[in-house]
Parts: C-alpha cells; structure tokens; sequence
C-alpha cells in the first residue's frame, strides 16, 4: 500500500525552482519511495544513485567526470551523508549551469550533520524533512487507529499484524545501533547507546537533566549532551524549547525531551499494546509526546512551539508563537472530560494568549469557556491544514 505524502508538491514546487533540492529525515522513513514516485512526475529525466550501494558508489569514483555527463538530467544522490566531499563538486556544477532541478539530495542526517553542506551550497540548496507518517496523510481508519501504538515509520504501520509490526521495530533499532549510528559519525558502544535510548524512553517528556544520566550510565555530562545532540540531529529525539518571556516570573530554561516516534518509544520501553499502554506509567506522556510531534510535523516556518513552565509549577504543554509572542496555548490531556485547571488559567494571564485548547483523545470540539476550546487531535490537525489555528497564530 502507498501512503502519499503531504508534502510532495512542496518538494516538486522546490526541485522546479532552486538547482539543489534536499530531502532530508530519519531512516527507513520513506525518502527513497518518494524520490521514486517524484521521477515520474517531474518534467525533467532523472538519474538515481544509491550511495549505500557498492556499485552506484564506485560510479563516483570520478565524480565530476561523471556528473557533468547529466548535466541536463535531475540527479538523484541518495544518502549523501555517506560522501560528504560531493558537496563542493555539487556547488561548482551548480555555478557553471545554474538551472533549477540539477540535484535532489536524499540524507538521514541533518544539514549540520552533514558536512560542507551549509557552507559548500549556501545560496543553492534548499531542504524539506520527510518525517514518519502524519496523522493527517491517513484516511484509512484501522491504519489511523494503530498510528499512536505503532508510530509512524511506513513498515510497522502498515505491516499486516502487530507481530510482524513489533519484529520489524526490534530489528530497525538493533541495526540503527548496530550500524547506522556508526555511518552517520557517532562512533560508541552499541550496548551503551541501546541503555541511553532506553533511559530516554523512560524519560520522555520530561525536562532534561544530563546529571541524571551521567550518573546512571557513568560517562560524563559532556558525552551524555554530545549523544543526545547526535540523536536529534538523526530525527530522534526532539527538544522542546522553553518559552522565555519578560513575566515577571522566574522561567524553567531546560527543554523537554521527547522520541519522535511512538512507535520506537513503545518499543524502547517494553509496551507491546494498546491495553499494556494504557495501564503504563508512560500513558500520559506518550500521548503528550504524540500529539507534540503531530503538531510540530504541520507548523508553517514562521511559527515557533515552546513550552512554559514557571518554578512554581505554573505549566503549559505548547505554546505557539510568531516572531517571539505567543499567540496560542495548547494543553494536552489523555482524558475523556478534561479540567480548566488553575495552571493553565495562570499560563494564559502570564501569556496573554486569545487562542487556547486542551486537546484530548476523543473527537470532536466544544467551549470550556471563551477563550478554551477542548478539541480532538484530528479535529485540530484539520483546523491547522485550513489554517483555522495558525492564522490567528
């Protein structure tokens, strides 16, 4: 079964406009699929070279050699990370023969993770992140019923059994730990880094706090950053920023710490269902986290999301902001009839925001008050994609 993908007519509208097009996101999230499906429908020929394969990455042995014979094709390098050197080449292929659609560029890395490319092409390229599944690219509903249990990797999504769904999780994160950590630069200890990736589900949702896993794992504070900047940089891990603003109120100033995917945090800390989710210590958080990365997945450029959290506790889940003021609060509940408690009242007098929800499991959408909306998460996703949210944002 093919999904298609939200954003495939940005990326069709970006390769028709700028010379270097990078497709950039976690792996085995659906890159190479979609790059595939963009050859038949982009107006210019296409050449596609897996640099993971032994015989397309001998081909650029010499690379400029063989690159200018395409000069008039879209070349496709897929998991470029794997030769970062290619990227000055591409810079000066690019100044002979400025024309849009020159390259489309595949990385399981972030642009800083991938080296040169932020120096070696600024000007010529620009990227887009091809993330796990959104809740609103599935209109089949068995499939969206499994999305917050299973996560939103193609494979496990759509695997045809919870079993064969869990089988390929195990096997995607061994290797991920095994091997591809290591491809992407991070040289360490795949025992330890499966230990810091399991203390990381445990801990998702929480504010970060390196000490806590130095201790644990016995390494140093440094190292713990140093892995924890690597996996965000992998599309593993977000931070969530805490909002700063001049309230008058002393300001919590660590980020929280989420896995993007459900699906990977589930398994990571050994919840094999939706019942066992539901009787798991992990249930609020993993639903927070969820509906954090949906969000996040949808938001415009302009549009920033925070948290924020004063140190007597006064907290909210996600605020929305444009150009540095919070326009919208969001709160985050995994209850059926969620309350106006007093921390979000005092969230929106600090924030002054005239847009807040409590988003919660169940559809549909009603008032708690003037200013509160308790609205299901696929019912605010749609209000999103209509830009019913974000334009007051």
């Amino acid at each position: 079964m093919y999904l298609s993908r939200q954003i495939t007519t940005q990326i069709e509208f970006l390769i028709d406009n700028f010379p270097v097009t990078g497709i950039i996101g976690p792996r085995q999230v659906g890159k190479t699929t979609l790059a595939k499906k963009l050859m038949k429908q982009i107006a210019k020929p296409s050449l596609y070279l897996d640099l993971e394969l032994e015989e397309d990455f001998n081909k650029l042995g010499q690379p400029q050699l063989f690159l200018e014979q395409y000069k008039d094709k879209c070349v496709i390098l897929d998991e470029i990370q794997r030769l970062p050197s290619l990227f000055p080449l591409l810079r000066a292929l690019v100044d002979k023969n400025k024309v849009p659609g020159r390259f489309l560029i595949l990385g399981s890395a972030s642009p800083k993770m991938i080296t040169y490319s932020s120096e070696s092409l600024a000007g010529r390229i620009v990227y887009k992140e091809l993330a796990p599944f959104n809740l609103c690219e599935i209109n089949d509903i068995k499939i969206r019923d499994n999305h917050w249990m299973r996560g939103g990797y193609p494979e496990p999504l759509l695997a045809k059994s919870d079993r064969i769904s869990k089988i390929w999780m195990q096997n995607f994160v061994q290797t991920y730990l095994e091997r591809d950590l290591r491809l992407l630069g991070l040289t360490v200890d795949p025992v330890l880094m499966r230990r810091f990736w399991t203390m990381l589900s445990h801990f998702h949702g929480n504010i970060w706090n390196a000490s806590i896993f130095s201790k644990s794992l016995g390494i140093a504070v440094q190292t713990v950053n140093r892995y924890l900047n690597f996996l965000e940089g992998a599309f593993v891990v977000r931070r969530l920023q805490p909002f700063h603003a001049n309230v008058g109120k002393r300001l919590v100033k660590s980020p929280k710490v989420y896995l993007r995917d459900t699906g990977m945090l589930h398994h990571l800390a050994g919840i094999q269902s939706l019942d066992m989710l539901h009787g798991h210590m992990l249930l609020g958080h993993s639903w927070e986290g969820y509906v954090v990365e949906q969000i996040a997945q949808m938001l415009p450029e302009s549009v920033e999301m925070f948290y924020y959290r004063t140190h007597n506790g006064t907290e909210v889940d996600c605020v929305l902001a444009l150009g540095g003021v919070p326009k919208v609060c969001i709160e985050i509940k995994y209850s059926a009839s969620p309350k106006l408690e007093r921390g979000l009242q005092i969230a929106i007098e600090d924030l002054k925001t005239t847009e807040n929800y409590i988003i919660v499991p169940r559809p549909g959408s009603y008032p708690l008050r003037k200013d509160v909306q308790v609205c299901g998460l696929v019912d605010f996703l749609e209000m999103m994609q209509e830009k019913a949210i974000i334009s007051t944002a």
